[in-house]
């Protein structure tokens, strides 16, 4: 199998790696955390700008239609800087709405491929088994239930959100004005709410027949599992780095056989992921089933990967844990994004289920 990405995605990944690097340093990342701002507003402004953040929607949501794989290119380029942007619960709210939406909810998602607005999505979907009922209601439009903890709730103009609507289900978008939040504290650092929705007003993304709240969870699986690549890929190179430079004993980490035989594990937890998530987002942006490879993407992000996040850390020693050094916001991440799917107990009842 070849999972070398075209010309056209190829040049999407340069063009987010060269803007990512610019913005997203880790001396400006450094600086967003001492400033409190809930994300980088100059970095999602560039993604924005170069037309990243609309480069998977359709062309009337100013988009140029690429679909899941730019977006899962993005999100790991995104997730190999830690860039503090709210790049993947927005792709995944757009990516979802440009598929089930009307037309004028596909015009509607132009300010968000310009920066100017922010989406996000209750993900207690991408833990849920097929057929489990979603955690709210809808009757004649209005919703009421608890959909979970939902990231940059209080920034976004608008959340996705499933609900049960009469004999099916359906997705809503909801505006955090109609809801109550509740902020919630996060590994990352990035802003979240527990949302209330009490008789809140909500305008209906596709059908009752349970297309688009599937569609959400596929996307979500795609999304969550490329930024979990892109943080393994980080860490491995931080680590690699360190085990080059840092000496021990007259010489280098490297030059170990212990040391060189679990930077090799990370590796090929490294490659698994990326193989299992190239291979299903690929069947995702192909129109072809994808769920149970999107299952396997997302089990090793919640098993191996963390495991291998851990060996980054124990190759560092204490200087891992050390908030003036960059590997605690990958072991953060990827932890967090481990928790948005569920852990690992949840993905193995999804791929029993799929089975």
């Amino acid at each position: 199998m070849d999972f070398d990405l075209d010309e056209t995605h190829a040049e999407v990944r340069a063009l987010a790696a060269s803007v990512l690097d610019r913005e997203a340093d880790q001396a400006r990342i450094e600086a967003h955390e001492r400033g409190g701002r809930p994300y980088d507003a100059g970095a999602w402004k560039a993604l924005a700008q170069s037309g990243l953040l609309g480069v998977c929607l359709p062309p009337e949501a100013g988009g140029a239609g690429l679909g899941p794989l730019a977006m899962a290119v993005i999100l790991r380029e995104a997730g190999a800087r830690v860039a503090p942007v709210p790049a993947l619960p927005g792709l995944i709210a757009a990516l979802t709405v440009a598929g089930h939406g009307t037309d004028a909810q596909r015009r509607a998602l132009a300010p968000f491929a310009e920066g100017d607005e922010v989406l996000t999505v209750a993900f207690r979907e991408a833990g849920a088994a097929p057929g489990d009922p979603p955690a709210a209601i809808a009757e004649d439009g209005r919703i009421t239930g608890r959909p979970g903890v939902v990231p940059y709730a209080a920034e976004a103009s608008a959340v996705l959100v499933p609900a049960r609507s009469g004999d099916g289900t359906a997705l809503f978008l909801v505006r955090p004005a109609d809801a109550r939040l509740l902020p919630v504290p996060t590994a990352t650092g990035e802003p979240a709410a527990a949302v209330v929705l009490e008789d809140a007003p909500g305008e209906m993304v596709g059908e009752r027949d349970g297309a688009a709240v599937a569609a959400l969870r596929l996307n979500t699986l795609a999304a969550v599992t490329a930024a979990a690549s892109g943080v393994l890929a980080g860490a491995l190179a931080l680590t690699k780095g360190h085990i080059a430079a840092r000496r021990q004993f007259g010489r280098v980490l490297a030059e170990f056989q212990a040391v060189t035989m679990q930077i090799a594990d990370v590796y090929i937890a490294a490659r698994a992921l990326d193989v299992a998530m190239w291979t299903g987002v690929w069947r995702l942006g192909e129109g072809l089933p994808a769920e149970r490879d999107l299952a396997v993407a997302a089990h090793t992000a919640t098993t191996d990967a963390v495991r291998a996040l851990y060996t980054c850390q124990h190759l560092h020693g204490g200087i891992g844990l050390d908030l003036t050094y960059p590997l605690h916001r990958y072991f953060g991440l990827g932890k967090h994004l481990a928790h948005l799917l569920g852990g690992e107990r949840a993905q193995l009842d999804l791929i029993g289920a799929l089975i």
